[in-house]
């Protein structure tokens, strides 16, 4: 069985095992959790100029942190060590969760320094009011508010965008296709 395959009997069946939670990451993304599929985020990352946009798209790449965390750790399974681990991992600052990939080599050095410099835009963008308060600073300061530096900063987030799905579908490829088709019963 390949993912395209797998796609196509989830969006077949509506009720799942409920000790079941998976985001599946494919040409569509799918959310399998409590016992139904939900539309994921996709592979395209939309960013436009404002706080809430620049704060979801964040709130997007800490999800997938999280969702990476918990498959090398309790795989798909949906049980109570799974949401003890979902709330340890909400008390765990994402620098940690970047220095982690590090260390696990999830990450490359150039990788996880990248990350760090656009989570320290998430940090500035959470104690602004405007985007024009957040400076980014890939090579030399730029501020959000200006479009060279606002179109620098959505080059560089979408890029890890798709780098950080890539990374997901390769830790998503260890656990065998045949194996989540079982315990779904599709």
């Amino acid at each position: 069985m390949n993912s395209a395959n797998l796609l196509k009997l989830l969006e077949k069946k509506k009720k799942f095992p409920k000790n079941i939670r998976l985001y599946f990451v494919s040409k569509k993304h799918r959310f399998i959790n409590d016992g139904i599929v939900k539309d994921g985020f996709g592979s395209k990352l939309t960013i436009q100029n404002n706080r809430d946009s620049v704060l979801s798209a964040f709130s997007k790449m800490a999800f997938v942190f999280d969702e990476i965390i918990r498959l090398r750790i309790v795989g798909y399974s949906h049980n109570q060590s799974s949401d003890e681990l979902m709330y340890l991992l909400h008390l765990i600052p994402v620098n940690r969760k970047i220095r982690t990939f590090l260390d696990w080599k999830i990450f490359s050095p150039e990788y996880a320094r990248e990350m760090s410099r656009l989570f320290m835009v998430r940090s500035a963008t959470m104690h602004c009011v405007l985007l024009n308060e957040v400076q980014y600073i890939p090579n030399k300061r730029t501020s959000l508010s200006e479009k060279k530096g606002f179109t620098l900063f959505t080059k560089d987030m979408t890029k890890a965008w798709k780098n950080l799905l890539d990374v997901y579908v390769l830790e998503q490829e260890k656990i065998s296709l045949e194996k989540i088709s079982k315990d779904l019963k599709l």
